[in-house]
């Protein structure tokens, strides 16, 4: 594949400083990346943002896939606004900002409370019985996510993770890595918030049961009959941050299920996507060598929230430190390898 001028000159950049070819590792690969995204040799990470999207999902009601009730989606999205979660943790260390999204929790928040109601609906139905939202509140919650992006784009923002909350949405997440992936059901279902192995294969039966229950006939389809108001929300984030050249920063199981979907709706995205680590959650791994992706870290997290793409985007900062401000061979008057 012919490289174009910009990645001919990125590379260059890269070479000519002073290390030996290829000894900052995924760094390298990172910073070419990132120029490549934002068309510059000159790249730089600018208010980072990781958006968390809540949302809560029917089959949580029965209590069948989730050892932990529908009620906790509410009560993080509260720990989430006092500063208390690892999210907030982790987002303050880093110098990175945190938006908090309503997307469709059973809850009714008040406005005063700082979070962004972009609320679909109370959560979505039962997939058990329907499908989990109708193709419409699909579309309403692309918009409403597209207007986030949008307007943190124009505050400034070039470089964007994000996060989830919402009991049982890896049951939601399994299916549609099934769909997308073409991987048994079995192979995609984890613990979520913490199944034992008994509990693992009773999703696993009732996750099979529901797949086998419907046949979507395009990726908007799947998404709406198989996910939750933050995955739809969250795919149409990346959708939009890709159209705007931001850099879109990929955190776990969850939130890589909305590419796979969004992926399938716009090929393109993917090539503003950074991996930020490799989930310990069953499926995870999969998808990320399904999307032949390498992603930075593997720390064995399994939380969600954006934790993994909060503790990413510093190493996104030092790739492109580096090779804005480290010297080449040539600038700091040192002999580069000799050619006999």
């Amino acid at each position: 594949m012919v490289k174009t001028d910009l990645q001919q000159a990125l590379q260059h950049k890269i070479d000519t400083k002073t290390k030996p070819l290829g000894a900052l590792g995924k760094l390298e690969d990172l910073a070419f990346k990132i120029g490549c995204i934002q068309n510059t040799e000159t790249p730089k990470i600018t208010n980072p943002t990781i958006v968390v999207f809540a949302g809560d999902h029917g089959i949580a009601a029965k209590g069948e896939v989730n050892p932990f009730p529908q009620e906790v989606t509410a009560q993080m999205v509260y720990n989430f606004v006092n500063g208390g979660a690892a999210i907030n943790v982790f987002s303050k260390t880093n110098d990175i900002d945190l938006k908090v999204v309503d997307a469709g929790v059973n809850h009714t928040f008040d406005s005063e409370i700082g979070i962004i109601d972009a609320k679909i609906d109370f959560g979505t139905k039962n997939y058990q019985n329907e499908p989990a939202m109708t193709l419409e509140q699909c579309e309403e919650a692309f918009k409403k996510a597209e207007t986030i992006v949008e307007n943190l784009h124009k505050n400034g923002c070039n470089t964007i993770g994000f996060g989830e909350m919402g009991i049982s949405n890896t049951s939601s997440a399994a299916l549609l890595m099934s769909y997308f992936t073409k991987t048994p059901i079995k192979d995609c279902v984890g613990s979520g918030t913490g199944l034992d192995t008994q509990g693992i294969s009773k999703k696993a039966e009732i996750l099979e049961s529901v797949f086998q229950k419907y046949t979507p006939q395009s990726p908007k389809e799947a998404l709406a009959t198989f996910g939750g108001f933050e995955i739809a929300m969250i795919c149409a984030a990346i959708i939009k941050a890709s159209a705007l050249n931001m850099v879109v920063v990929i955190d776990g199981f969850i939130v890589t299920s909305a590419l796979l979907v969004a992926k399938a709706i716009n090929p393109d995205v993917i090539d503003h996507a950074v991996f930020a680590h490799n989930s310990n959650e069953q499926g995870h791994k999969n998808m990320l060598a399904f999307l032949k992706a390498e992603p930075l870290l593997d720390l064995g997290l399994r939380l969600g929230e954006g934790t993994g793409a909060a503790l990413a985007i510093p190493l996104l900062r030092a790739s492109v430190d580096f090779l804005n401000h480290m010297a080449s061979f040539e600038s700091a008057g040192v002999s580069g390898e000799s050619e006999n």
